[in-house]
């Protein structure tokens, strides 16, 4: 007898939402009105371990011609902070970092900031930068 897996409550974007009401819906084929909204969805996408829609929503120019989440299946995201964003009518920066552990490991941080570009009505990611970290405390200039 096989047991049917809870249905997701809540968004894992962050959003207290249902996921059907957040995310999801982006997932089935709605388009995301907000770069930040992309941003969200494409987390919770990898969060579920959905290619298909990461790739569907990176940008041609950029986007590569596979992910193999496979390869990822002892990640768990523990959470997206969006620390800044910036959006035009046409493109967008935003500044996040989200939680992660592989395996057993420590949890880590991905800090990156994203830029978005806004075509025939649709939001695409474009790519990411990852800021350098700030000097450990010790070397940090005192005023």
């Amino acid at each position: 007898m096989s047991i049917a897996p809870a249905p997701i409550t809540h968004c894992s974007c962050g959003n207290p939402r249902p996921y059907a009401d957040c995310c999801g819906r982006f997932h089935l084929g709605e388009s995301a009105d907000s770069a930040q909204k992309l941003m969200r969805s494409r987390y919770s996408a990898y969060v579920l371990h959905l290619e298909d829609y990461l790739l569907a929503t990176w940008h041609p120019s950029t986007r590569p011609p596979t992910l193999d989440l496979a390869d990822s299946e002892s990640t768990r995201w523990l959470g997206l902070e969006i620390r800044s964003q910036q959006q035009t009518a046409e493109s967008a920066r935003i500044e996040f970092i989200a939680r992660y552990r592989i395996g057993n490991g420590p949890v880590q941080r991905q800090h990156e900031i994203s830029r978005f570009q806004r075509e025939d009505g649709r939001w695409y990611y474009l790519d990411g930068e990852f800021p350098p970290p700030p000097p450990p405390f010790a070397q940090q200039r005192r005023y």
